[in-house]
């Protein structure tokens, strides 16, 4: 167990010894700092939950983007640089090799998430009253719908982040794996119009419409009908094909050439 948690660390450290890494982060930090400023030099009325979800709305695509990155590369910049050679030769299997790289790329994801949020809510405190809704006209936003808008953001963003790593491993390309999550992201809306689940049974199972799970914090029923445990279901079921294929591509492949 030891052994493990210092090829963990190992795989951690790849990641932020790089100069890429705490750039990303900063500017997580600096985009996440700057919407409630703006807001707050603009005179805008609101409270603080409705500017918390409006910045987090808005930056996690930025958190997405960067994870899929460190998640496109985790795996094919070893072939690219040729240090995968070195990681064979070490007293680890395959599996594990593999599996702390995914624990790597999960940590990354937690830690941006988490700046994300923190940096949000705290600048969405200082600037903006906690409950000051009543005073402003309007209805507050719960922050329930708040904190579970951030949950449904990181599901999306780890099931494209494991479709990255997945075709990082298939296919040994850091840029292939990059270009193709991102098109998945930002053209899933597409999908789900021609796809529609009203129209075809079966594209109730497409994965593309279930990654958006926001949909069921005010409605109990999702594309086609179905219901959350059935969303998740289908997200469960698609990333455990992606880590078999990912598995399979890596530890039963020819990896060493």
């Amino acid at each position: 167990m030891t052994d493990f948690l210092k090829l963990v660390a190992n795989e951690n450290m790849k990641i932020y010894s790089r100069v890429r890494t705490w750039v990303m982060l900063a500017i997580l930090v600096l985009f996440n700092a700057a919407p409630p400023v703006l807001m707050y030099l603009t005179d805008a009325q609101m409270d603080m939950w409705m500017v918390f979800t409006w910045t987090e709305s808005f930056t996690f695509f930025l958190n997405t983007i960067f994870c899929v990155v460190i998640a496109a590369e985790i795996v094919a910049s070893e072939f690219t640089w040729g240090t995968i050679k070195l990681l064979l030769i070490r007293p680890w299997s395959r599996g594990k090799i593999l599996l702390s790289k995914f624990l790597a790329m999960i940590l990354f994801s937690v830690l941006g998430t988490a700046i994300l949020t923190a940096i949000a809510l705290l600048t969405s405190y200082l600037l903006f009253p906690a409950s000051g809704a009543a005073a402003l006209g309007y209805e507050a936003l719960p922050a329930e719908n708040s904190l579970l808008l951030l949950l449904t953001d990181y599901i999306e963003l780890f099931v494209i982040m494991l479709v990255a790593f997945m075709i990082s491993a298939v296919f040994r390309s850091g840029s292939l794996a990059i270009g193709l999550s991102l098109l998945i992201l930002f053209t899933k809306g597409l999908f789900g119009m021609l796809f529609n689940p009203d129209r075809f049974a079966w594209a109730k199972y497409v994965l593309f419409l279930h990654t958006d799970l926001s949909v069921y914090i005010q409605s109990p029923v999702g594309p086609g009908g179905v219901g959350l445990g059935f969303s998740v279901a289908v997200l469960a079921a698609y990333c455990l094909v992606f880590m078999l294929v990912s598995w399979w591509a890596f530890a039963k492949r020819d990896v060493a050439g």
